[in-house]
């Protein structure tokens, strides 16, 4: 996939699915019932947290479209009944206990946040669900994913890797999946885990940068969709690789390229570079 695009989508679409979204009414939500229905899919459920104002609205309104009929739900369970798949970009208890509860055949999870244990849970359920977990659903930082992972791995351990990102002032947890997504990439390509060589934030009269390390700096800013940054720096350059997020549309047409692949395979645990064949 390349651009947003009711079009692109159709032409690639083998089979109508029912998708079901959960945090149907937030920013986020919403448009993945948009981009699901824009491409040719059913929205068959969404859910909402219980005493939400939101429960009872129409999904195709929510989704910016006609009223089709379907109305957002407190019940995770009722909510994902006719599902295929299920599309949570909401918190990790949420997430989880959606995972335990949702009883769909296939996830595309874009929450991030998890701790350890919690991503120990997730890789369970994928003994028995197909799926798809990214921080980062676009192309263009799939791709960033897999340039930053060769860039590691050809450049010495005397180049200093910086990740940097900027994201609107209501994302609450830092750095951002996408930004530990790509500090993961770095490690690998390092041949060392990211829990081995993260750095810590540099504060305080002794702050002083370990050589080796991977080192972290976010901002929180307006608007901003989503902007990162690797930086490679030795004593006389620096290589800065760099995606921008123009439209948080494109996060969602990603999950519903995800949602249609992942439909398709046997349980296991996947990310994007599966879907994308990177």
């Amino acid at each position: 996939y390349g651009q947003p695009g009711e079009a692109l989508y159709k032409a690639g679409m083998t089979t109508r699915l029912n998708i079901a979204v959960a945090g149907s009414a937030g920013r986020m939500g919403r448009q993945l019932i948009g981009a699901a229905l824009r491409a040719g899919h059913k929205v068959s459920g969404g859910s909402e947290a219980p005493g939400s104002d939101e429960i009872g609205k129409d999904l195709g309104t929510l989704g910016g479209l006609d009223p089709n009929g379907v109305m957002v739900q407190a019940d995770v369970a009722n909510a994902a009944r006719d599902a295929n798949v299920w599309i949570d970009f909401t918190v990790p208890a949420a997430t989880l206990s959606a995972l335990s509860s949702a009883g769909a055949p296939a996830f595309v999870i874009g929450t991030t946040g998890f701790s350890e244990a919690e991503e120990q849970q997730i890789k369970s359920a994928s003994a028995s669900a197909a799926i798809v977990k990214a921080g980062n659903f676009s192309l263009g930082v799939n791709l960033l994913e897999a340039l930053v992972k060769q860039a590691a791995a050809r450049l010495g351990k005397d180049w200093d890797i910086e990740v940097a990102e900027t994201h609107h002032r209501h994302k609450v947890d830092a750095p951002s999946g996408t930004a530990l997504m790509l500090g993961e990439a770095a490690g690998l390509g390092r041949a060392q885990p990211l829990n081995d060589l993260r750095a810590a934030p540099y504060d305080g009269p002794d702050a002083k940068r370990i050589p080796g390390e991977i080192g972290f700096s976010v901002r929180r800013s307006g608007g901003v969709s989503g902007d990162h940054e690797v930086t490679f720096a030795s004593e006389m350059e620096i290589l800065s690789l760099r995606h921008t997020a123009l439209d948080r549309a494109v996060f969602a047409y990603g999950a519903i390229k995800a949602a249609e692949w992942v439909a398709a395979q046997p349980p296991g645990l996947y990310d994007m570079s599966d879907v994308l064949g990177v």
